[in-house]
């Protein structure tokens, strides 16, 4: 029966109960070393998250992903809707980072830099300990009637919880449409602005519901993180573990108990790693999926090994093998294959970047048109596309035939590419058909601003075959 018991976290979750109903996690309140690692590293990325938006280098937003406009800025490097396949490709070396980094130390990414848990950690349960008290207070505050103190402290909280998932919103929408649009719209009023303002109301109430009832579910039922890292983890990955082999035999400690002989293991089972952690779960029962490395139960262990007067690493960040047979941490075929492709991934990421020019021209023939002739010298006409990808104005335009000897006579003269912005417009092409061999041949131009090479594209000319 007792195995039986301690074996059913396998087939359920610690937040749902024997009647498939929801069970609300009440988290003791975590104090310890890496509560204070965690806490310093999230008042970073807090930072970071809010003042990305309106961080500016060389005039273009920090980070950008205006989808509507088709306008991104990663890094204040702005990248066109051309320039997709650096985003993909960005995203590819993200994704090989995170399983790489999953294969080493298990979901840490989770408990350590995830926005759902600094948020839910960091910022709603720390609002929540100071209005309702710690682990004890909470229960007992859900379970008495409503009355003047519960009504109290549970509108201060919801009201508190509503203008911080505002506040989120606020940041998360800068994101999409450009920290100065957003401060315009503010500055406006609401109502000059209704769409952005129901956006705006959109978003709080996602983050509202997500910070103040689906709380730990996310990581638990929705994140396909958690899923992933039970087929990326092996015995080698390091991860919070519990110490089995120290801690068993559990046993209650007594007072004047002698545990010299180690009847019993060290884990005198007070539960303190159960009570602090976000889940729910019980960390002594090996690794699982609800498991988001978050070290609260590391810290919980520390301090009562402290009390107790054992050594402390009860639990701790190490891997399976680590645990049974004191192996260290070394490099299998599996991180070394990993590392290689990410390398060659971020390498060929970084070339393309570097590689990739500030104006790209689009010359195409225009639909539907044949070439004509005027005596001896052919003429196609084209739609051209100059997109100018920097934040700086390009005049002065002028497009040469580099491949052929002909000229080129855009229609409107003098062409200006704005910052940011594109110039669409037509051309003729006009080639003397003595340098010309084929009915279709491909020619190069060139796009000079003030008379220095700025980019080279090539299209097809069409002319009269040719007749030896």
């Amino acid at each position: 029966m007792d195995n039986i018991e301690q074996n059913n976290f396998r087939d359920s979750i610690a937040t749902i109960d024997e009647q498939g109903k929801r069970n609300f996690i009440y988290p003791q309140k975590p104090k310890g070393r890496y509560t204070n690692y965690r806490t310093y590293v999230s008042w970073g990325l807090l930072a970071a998250l809010f003042a990305s938006p309106f961080i500016k280098i060389n005039g273009n937003q920090f980070l950008l992903f205006n989808i509507i406009d088709r306008k991104f800025n990663i890094f204040g490097q702005p990248f066109w809707p051309q320039d997709f396949y650096l985003l993909v490709l960005s995203l590819l070396v993200s994704v090989v980072f995170i399983i790489l980094f999953t294969v080493i130390f298990g979901r840490i990414f989770c408990g350590w830099m995830c926005p759902q848990t600094i948020f839910m950690e960091m910022v709603f349960r720390k609002i929540e300990y100071w209005i309702e008290g710690d682990r004890t207070k909470q229960i007992k505050l859900d379970k008495q009637d409503w009355n003047a103190e519960k009504i109290r402290k549970k509108v201060i909280k919801w009201t508190l919880f509503a203008l911080v998932s505002f506040m989120i919103a606020n940041a998360f929408l800068a994101y999409f449409i450009g920290g100065d649009i957003l401060i315009d719209h503010i500055t406006d009023g609401p109502m000059a602005h209704l769409d952005t303002f129901l956006k705006l109301l959109v978003f709080t109430a996602v983050f509202y519901f997500v910070f103040a009832w689906f709380r730990e579910q996310v990581c638990i039922i929705a994140c396909p993180y958690g899923r992933l890292q039970g087929v990326l983890l092996d015995n080698k990955s390091i991860v919070v573990a519990y110490d089995h082999k120290r801690g068993e035999k559990r046993h209650k400690l007594r007072k004047k108990e002698d545990r010299t002989e180690k009847e019993y293991g060290d884990c005198i089972d007070c539960k303190q790693c159960v009570h602090v952690c976000p889940t729910g779960i019980d960390i002594r029962n090996g690794t699982q999926l609800e498991c988001v490395n978050c070290t609260a139960c590391i810290d919980a262990c520390d301090e009562i090994m402290d009390k107790v007067g054992f050594d402390r690493g009860l639990i701790r960040y190490a891997s399976e093998n680590n645990i049974e047979n004191g192996e260290k941490f070394s490099y299998n075929a599996r991180i070394i294959s990993y590392t290689i492709v990410l390398t060659l991934l971020f390498s060929f990421f970084v070339t393309l970047l570097f590689l990739r020019n500030d104006i790209q021209a689009n010359i195409l023939h225009l639909p539907g048109q044949l070439y004509q002739t005027e005596g001896e010298v052919v003429s196609n006409v084209y739609t051209f596309k100059l997109i100018n990808k920097t934040n700086d104005e390009y005049d002065n335009i002028e497009m040469k035939l580099m491949s052929h000897e002909g000229k080129i006579e855009v229609v409107g003269g003098q062409l200006m590419i704005p910052k940011g912005g594109l110039y669409q417009g037509t051309l003729f092409i006009k080639i003397d058909k003595k340098n010309l061999k084929a009915s279709k041949e491909q020619i190069k131009i060139g796009i000079y601003s003030n008379g220095e090479l700025v980019e080279e594209t090539s299209t097809n000319f069409s002319s009269p075959m040719q007749v030896n």
